[in-house]
């Protein structure tokens, strides 16, 4: 029979015969478990013999593993599993190659495998199998342990279950990468986010650690560091899922899944991966699509910021436009003025880059560049498809705003988003693209600035003792600071985050009067038109963010963080 080359060499060197190997070799296949385990198991020949002869036989050095720390070890080389089949332990890594342990440097196929594994050349030390295997149990016991510490006991698998965007799913992708940990680690992470209202989950990794963070009220916070080892095994469960392609790590990748909670209760996810130094960082978003159902009072908006929305999404046509950073809470805002005007009789079409909120009885259309469905073309054929509402994710070229503006003109309401600082530099910021004032000025009725600001929790937030100097710095007017109300400051309790829960909208919303119409023709500057709009009783964002100070909404070094003079 075939003999091992372990085997092989310890005949050679004398210290096994032929008879006895070709035994643990047949005893070995019968029990289906390594001839080296069998060997030292027999007592045929000692652990530490063994490791002697192999050193002599193969010109590899010897090394004592009770002298190396385990925590030291490089613990993103090799998968976890894949050390335990092997038995092996990589003790370090030089350039490109990886110095690994084992007892049996004869095993040809394991050095492959680990090549293949890790695209790295392998220099064997040789270690003694028993120290070996305690080594090799400790690392795999340490990963479990993290991940089981994490998830925790009175986590019920069965209450929730993932599905792809899509109706089918490949059963070989998710073979390959079902693994129970991560995929219980990943289920948790997603129902504790959408438990703690969480609007993003961050998975980072990093040289030597992984990390989880959550986006909760607007603000990052560390929730978790599971073992760097899973990066590769969580990102490609989530990449399954989403339906990527789990093979490309490369370039980065857009996908979408959901997870069911409940017989009539499924959780919508956006997923985004970034190929990073040290793995693939992967952002999920939260898709709640009853965000868009709260309703405009829920929102923030102040009695006549509201009646000047409303009037000007009830118009038959013209140009509503939503400005502020990236989060701002433009696409609930916009969703919830689709809402009002989504009723039978009204046709409703939008086009975004993608679709975060599903509203039954809106025409949604995601943009696709690459397919050559740009805003542009989707808005063309919006216009040959009878609609009285017009959505456009955002205007972002020349050519998306001037169709948008001559939809406007014609007979629609059109609803869209652009990335700038306030209401007033909207105006210049269109002027800039290119649009010729008079059409800005004929087209757009409305313009709504926002940010969301975090609002503080009204079991735990007390009075603050802030100085007459500090809050007229800010922007009160002497008259307004009378002592007839108290600012409030977060203190932090346990139905909280640091004092806040949830977030509120400061708004800065200016219609486009007859007046502001004529510093636009005249080409005039955002600072006119801010003047302007001041006058005429438009509040600034900063101004609106200390109106919801003074009420007590929210603190003010929260209006100071995210709002400008």
């Amino acid at each position: 029979m075939a003999l091992p080359g372990l085997a092989r060499a310890l005949i050679s060197a004398g210290k096994l015969g032929q008879k006895s190997a070709e035994e643990l070799s047949r005893k070995a296949q019968a029990k289906r478990t390594s001839f080296i385990a069998e060997l030292t198991g027999s007592g045929a020949v000692s652990a530490s013999d063994l490791a002697h002869t192999m050193s002599t036989s193969f010109g590899a050095p010897l090394l004592d593993l009770d002298a190396v720390d385990l925590q030291r070890l490089p613990k993103n080389v090799l998968d976890p599993k894949m050390c335990q089949a092997l038995r092996v332990v990589v003790l370090s890594k030089r350039n490109n190659r990886l110095i690994v342990a084992t007892a049996d440097p004869s095993d040809q196929q394991a050095g492959e495998k680990i090549k293949f594994a890790t695209q790295m050349g392998v220099d064997w030390i040789i270690a003694e199998y028993d120290k070996l295997t305690r080594m090799v149990e400790a690392g795999a016991a340490t990963t479990t342990e993290t991940m089981d510490n994490i998830i925790g006991d009175d986590f019920d698998f069965d209450d929730a279950s993932l599905e792809s965007d899509t109706e089918e799913e490949s059963d070989k992708g998710v073979s390959e990468v079902e693994d129970a940990p991560v995929v219980k680690f990943l289920h948790k992470m997603l129902l504790d986010a959408f438990n703690m209202r969480a609007s993003d989950l961050h998975f980072e990794p990093y040289e030597h650690t992984y990390r989880v963070r959550f986006r909760v009220d607007g603000e990052l916070r560390e929730i978790a560091s599971p073992p760097v080892a899973i990066k590769e095994k969580l990102a490609s469960r989530i990449k399954v899922i989403s339906k990527m392609d789990i093979s490309e790590k490369r370039v980065p990748q857009d996908g979408k899944m959901k997870l069911k909670v409940g017989p009539d209760r499924v959780i919508d996810f956006r997923v985004s991966t970034l190929p990073t130094l040290f793995g693939e960082k992967i952002v999920i978003r939260i898709l709640d699509p009853s965000s868009a159902k709260l309703g405009i009072e829920a929102l923030g908006y102040e009695p006549e910021e509201r009646t000047r929305l409303m009037d000007a999404v009830s118009r038959p046509y013209g140009m509503v436009l939503v400005t502020g950073p990236t989060g701002s809470g433009k696409t609930v805002s916009l969703y919830t003025c689709l809402n009002l005007l989504n009723k039978p009789g009204v046709n409703i079409c939008t086009a975004e880059d993608p679709s975060e909120i599903n509203l039954p009885g809106v025409n949604q259309v995601n943009v696709n560049e690459k397919a050559g469905l740009t805003f542009a073309a989707a808005l063309k054929s919006f216009l040959r498809q009878d609609p009285d509402v017009i959505m456009v994710g955002e205007i972002r070229d020349l050519e998306t705003a001037d169709i948008a503006i001559k939809a406007a003109q014609t007979g629609h309401m059109v609803l869209s988003t652009l990335h700038t600082n306030d209401a007033p530099a909207t105006l210049t910021r269109m002027r800039n693209m290119g649009i010729a004032p008079f059409n800005i000025a004929s087209s757009v009725i409305l313009i709504t600035a926002q940010r969301l600001a975090r609002r503080l929790c009204p079991t735990c937030k007390a009075p603050a003792d802030i100085p007459h100097e500090t809050l007229i710095e800010a922007g009160f007017k002497e008259e307004e600071v009378d002592g007839t109300w108290t600012p409030f400051r977060p203190v932090g309790c346990a139905a909280c985050n640091n004092g806040y829960k949830g977030r509120v909208g400061i708004y800065q919303v200016m219609p486009i009067t007859d007046e502001i119409q004529r510093i636009i023709l005249a080409d005039g500057s955002a600072p006119e038109i801010a003047r302007q709009a001041e006058i005429e009783g438009v509040r600034s964002l900063r101004q609106s963010g200390l109106y919801k100070v003074k009420l007590g909404v929210t603190s003010l070094e929260e209006v100071l963080g995210c709002t400008n003079v």
